[in-house]
């Protein structure tokens, strides 16, 4: 989403960087291209205003001009006001009598019964038993959709068609708690725009349940509108968190920067994809970080360490350092980096000229690439993936026509594998540096 402002903020910096003293008419030219790559990509103007009048200020004091390197210093002290803009990181309220209420509203398309069940996978994940409560019996196949993406979770929905919606979250909850919930999150009605009706029946919801945390939903493609919709929404019902939405689209994203200063609430997890477990906790510092161009290594080893098991990748090391790498190792190192997502989204957590990179990448490529790798692995037998060196001609061409490749895809893939195999043996010899800790060289 910020791939546009993130390109032309490293074109502002890449000419400070040019400069070795910095003049006030270098602050000038550089925060004047940096407003209007703020206003551009749909940031309020008040925040685009209060945001370059510290920034001016602090570029322009002793701290900059005393500094080793001033235009560094600068992309710092931007850096610390974006992330001051962002807010502070808001965690979930998870306490009090159980089951904790959590409600959910928004407008119809905002993609709110889809967070519903991600944030239900999320607590979970955190050691929470989770219910959910199909309460918007306006959108057509609403329940229906919320039923289905519990059914995939294995995440109970308590729906009751009879009922009116501040009755079916009532009922819900009581049901909920009889069957051990720890949290209870409540689905409720959308309209497609805000209105007299629609806030009346969330009043009535949250008079009749009182949750514990009432948080928007907001649609993030869609700009400044979605900061107007966080402050009628606010007004009206008094929310406690947010959470963006499609975080993972092609708009501008300035939103996201905007809603904590102008709305006043806390902006608790954004939504990456449309995959269920695609919702990450909102980090300020971190997500700075990415729209300046710097990467969120911190979220890249997070992401690592859910589908990283500790021990097995420590033995993987091991093999790899020491050259006993085999094809059936290589695979499951594929099928580790799928589970951590799209390729385009791995990049876009590195530093450097990799975000650049993740655009060019097309992901559906990628993956289909990925999953012929994993073919043509599997189509070999134990004797030929543990010891690829057997792998005469009538061998490949047997293992391209079982895996629905080519010849050259699978020279390919051998290709790649002994050149990988072969660059670490080399550093197993010459030992590792900074290697983590508990990781031995065999």
């Amino acid at each position: 989403m910020f791939e546009t402002l993130t390109e032309r903020l490293q074109r502002v910096f890449n000419n400070l960087g040019r400069r070795g003293k910095l003049r006030e008419q270098d602050v000038d030219e550089a925060l004047r291209e940096i407003r209007f790559a703020l206003l551009d990509a749909d940031v309020h103007y008040s925040v685009v205003k209060n945001l370059l009048n510290v920034v001016k200020e602090r570029s322009l004091s002793d701290e900059v001009s005393k500094a080793l390197n001033p235009s560094q210093q600068v992309v710092k002290i931007l850096t610390e006001e974006m992330t001051s803009a962002l807010g502070e990181p808001a965690r979930l309220t998870l306490s009090g009598p159980i089951p904790r209420v959590l409600m959910l509203v928004g407008l119809q398309g905002s993609g709110k019964t889809t967070t519903a069940a991600k944030l239900a996978k999320w607590l979970r994940a955190n050691g929470e038993r989770t219910w959910l409560v199909a309460a918007d019996p306006y959108r057509p196949a609403a329940v229906d959709q919320l039923k289905i993406l519990g059914d995939d979770l294995d995440i109970p929905v308590f729906s009751d068609a009879t009922l009116s919606p501040p009755g079916v979250c009532a009922a819900g909850i009581e049901n909920g708690a009889k069957g051990g919930a720890t949290v209870v999150i409540l689905d409720t009605a959308g309209r497609s725009q805000i209105d007299a009706e629609m806030m009346q029946e969330l009043q009535e919801v949250k008079q009749r349940v009182d949750p514990i945390e009432t948080i928007l939903v907001a649609d993030a493609m869609t700009g400044q509108e979605a900061v107007n919709i966080a402050a009628g929404f606010h007004q009206a019902i008094g929310l406690t968190g947010l959470i963006l939405s499609k975080m993972d689209g092609d708009a501008r994203g300035g939103a996201a920067i905007s809603m904590r200063t102008v709305t006043g609430v806390p902006i608790k997890f954004l939504g990456t994809g449309e995959n269920l477990d695609a919702l990450e906790s909102f980090e300020p510092d971190r997500l700075a970080s990415r729209i300046l161009g710097m990467g969120d290594v911190l979220s890249l080893i997070e992401k690592a360490e859910t589908v990283y098991d500790q021990e097995q990748a420590e033995e993987q090391v091991g093999k790899l350092l020491s050259g006993d790498f085999t094809l059936e190792d290589f695979s499951e190192q594929l099928s580790q980096v799928q589970r951590m997502g799209p390729m385009s989204k791995i990049l876009e957590l590195l530093p450097g000229g990799f975000g650049g990179m993740a655009s060019q990448i097309d992901s559906h490529e990628a993956e289909k690439q990925m999953v012929h790798s994993k073919a043509i692995i599997q189509s070999m037998t134990t004797q030929e993936r543990r010891r690829p060196d057997i792998l005469n001609g009538k061998r490949r061409r047997r293992i391209a026509a079982g895996s629905g490749t080519t010849v050259q895809e699978v020279n390919q893939l051998l290709r790649s594998y002994k050149q990988m195999k072969k660059m670490f043996k080399m550093v197993g010899k010459r030992g590792l540096k900074g290697l983590p800790p508990g990781i031995r060289l065999p």
